[in-house]
């Protein structure tokens, strides 16, 4: 956001206005937030003169005398600078980030600084997303940071690109291995990133998109989180990659790049298949995972449905087949021997507990959808030409083929409908921790949406799509970028996770709280001096978490920077983070 003053000529008279400049959707756009009126007029208003002259005298400029309705000649236009951005440098500093990238820049010949370089196009993504392009030509919007070239920043994203895996590991040595916090259960999903581009090459490929954007190529991000919602590494992977076939690498990271010798791995049933799961115990490593338990044996699906075993939470489900019996939750272990032929013909047999749980207000909803799709199903059988057509495959599980004398007669499926309904409430969860409490394993599972937020505010909040780089080491080097900004976000909400109001402290929320500390520079009288402008509670809150002061409400160059100079060259302590 900058504020300035635009003048604009109609019918032969200058008209004054204040204009904010903003970012919406990644288009630079402009707002007037007020009318001052025609220029002639305003300089014969003493009491508007009056007021500038009172801030003038507040600010510590010369003003004229008091009879006069004139200002000081050598008075400058005010240039405004965010200051807010400093709260993500301290947390740079603390994370190990900066002597991580200092320990990679070493390596190099390079002439400039590589943290600098990757920090603004960071802190970039998490105040002000813009492309690399337009962040080079917006940088001095930040009080005091060093101007990076534009080809240094395609430079550095070479070298992030290079050293990937040594960022990783580095950063997970300094957060979890010297501070001695243990990762004992990690979760893992998979996304897709999208380019405004058909050019398909090793990397960007199509592939079916989690947003359905079918008409532009895309890369598969699979992601691996603490409990804290904190990222610990990720891959990328080519766009027509199955989400099941991303598990191997990510095993290959937590085991070799990390050194974790024992975790349990939650993800959903996207990545829930015999031999990811065979994968997961052959590395010593446990799982949970949502179950498809609609398509297990028959003899299994008779104990799933089963009133016995049931432990009930809550009351009685006053509606229910079986009021005495059911309540609006209950769950029940069922233990499950998950045997399976690999496609070497080897047999496999999977030791695990099965988590069986039915929730009245699940029940409600699964009859809901169903219902929906049966309504479709019944249109398209008005028009069964589009039958073989359409991809609509949920619509399409409902519809059965027939083929007396050749010809294809559709109907609806009613023995699907009809055995679909029984499960209406029912869930599933697999896991090969044994030991593990039904109220354990349905936690953990639980927390799985903390991943999938990451993955919308990646997506959202710092905007890593679309990309716009094209080669693969460009590509890679972006996703570096995101990676960092958002560890850095992660941790800022961890930091104030003790607020009442958990939307206060959203990514959203902390992103407008920083952008409103604004320094607004005004040369006078040959000094500049810098005004505070009003800051948001949020942004205090941040500054006061961090040990960090706000800037005095007027002040000279010297003074702003001693109170954020500590900053440089500082040991992380981990003390303020966890």
């Amino acid at each position: 956001m900058e504020l300035f003053i635009k003048t604009t000529r109609v019918k032969g008279f200058e008209y004054i206005k204040l204009v904010e400049s903003y970012r919406d959707n990644g288009t630079t756009r402009h707002r007037v937030l007020f009318n001052f009126g025609r220029a002639d007029l305003i300089k014969k208003d003493e009491s508007f003169l009056r007021i500038v002259k009172r801030l003038c005298e507040v600010a510590g400029f010369r003003v004229a005398d008091a009879n006069s309705a004139s200002l000081p000649d050598d008075c400058g236009e005010a240039t405004f600078y965010n200051y807010g951005y400093i709260a993500y440098r301290a947390l740079w500093h603390e994370l190990g980030i900066q002597d991580c990238l200092e320990e990679v820049e070493s390596t190099t010949k390079i002439s400039y600084s590589l943290p600098e370089a990757v920090f603004l196009m960071a802190v970039q993504h998490l105040l002000d997303p813009r492309s690399k392009l337009s962040a080079f030509q917006h940088q001095r919007q930040y009080f005091n940071m060093d101007e990076i070239d534009l080809h240094h920043m395609y430079r550095s994203l070479d070298i992030l690109c290079d050293n990937k895996e040594e960022i990783e590991a580095s950063l997970f040595e300094c957060n979890y291995t010297r501070v001695h916090k243990q990762v004992d259960v990690v979760f893992y999903d998979v996304t897709t990133v999208s380019f405004e581009s058909q050019a398909v090459d090793e990397l960007r490929n199509f592939g079916f998109s989690k947003e359905c954007k079918f008409n532009e190529v895309q890369v598969v991000m699979g992601m691996i989180i603490d409990s804290d919602g904190i990222p610990v590494g990720y891959e990328l992977f080519p766009g027509n990659t199955f989400d099941g076939k991303t598990m191997v690498k990510a095993l290959e990271n937590i085991k070799k790049r990390f050194g974790i010798s024992r975790v349990i791995i939650v993800a959903d049933r996207g990545l829930n298949s015999k031999g990811n799961l065979n994968l997961i115990k052959e590395a010593g490593y446990g799982y949970i995972m949502s179950s498809k338990i609609k398509g297990m044996s028959a003899a299994m699906r008779e104990k799933i449905l089963s009133p016995d075993g049931f432990t009930v939470v809550g009351d009685p489900v006053e509606n229910g087949p079986e009021p005495s019996e059911t309540g609006s939750f209950r769950y029940k272990v069922i233990p499950y021997e998950n045997v399976f032929t690999d496609e070497n013909k080897v047999k496999h047999t999977l030791s695990e507990n099965l988590v069986i749980s039915f929730s009245a207000e699940r029940a409600r909803k699964d009859a809901a959808d169903r219902r929906r799709l049966v309504e479709k199903a019944r249109k398209l059988l008005e028009e069964p030409e589009k039958i073989t057509a359409s991809n609509k495959r949920g619509v399409k599980k409902y519809i059965a083929q027939s083929n007396p004398e050749g010809a294809a007669v559709w109907k609806l499926a009613e023995a699907r409908i009809e055995e679909d309904a029984k499960f209406d409430g029912y869930y599933g969860i697999q896991s090969s921790e044994k030991n593990m409490s039904a109220a354990e394993i349905m936690d953990a599972y639980a927390t799985l949406w903390k991943i999938e937020e990451s993955f919308r505010i990646m997506k959202t909040t710092l905007e890593v799509q679309p990309v716009f780089h094209w080669t693969e080491d460009r590509i890679h080097g972006h996703f570096v970028v995101c990676f960092l900004a958002f560890l850095m976000e992660r941790r800022m909400e961890l930091l104030l996770k003790d607020t009442e109001d958990r939307c206060v402290s959203s990514p959203e929320r902390i992103r407008e709280a920083l952008m409103t500390a604004q320094l607004a520079a005004v040369s006078a009288d040959g000094r500049e001096r810098f005004i505070k402008a009003k800051v948001s509670p949020l942004a205090q809150k941040i500054f006061k978490k961090l040990g960090l002061k706000m800037p005095a409400n007027i002040s000279e160059k010297d003074g702003i920077l001693a109170l954020y100079n500590r900053l440089e060259g500082h040991v992380p302590t981990q003390l303020t983070i966890f």
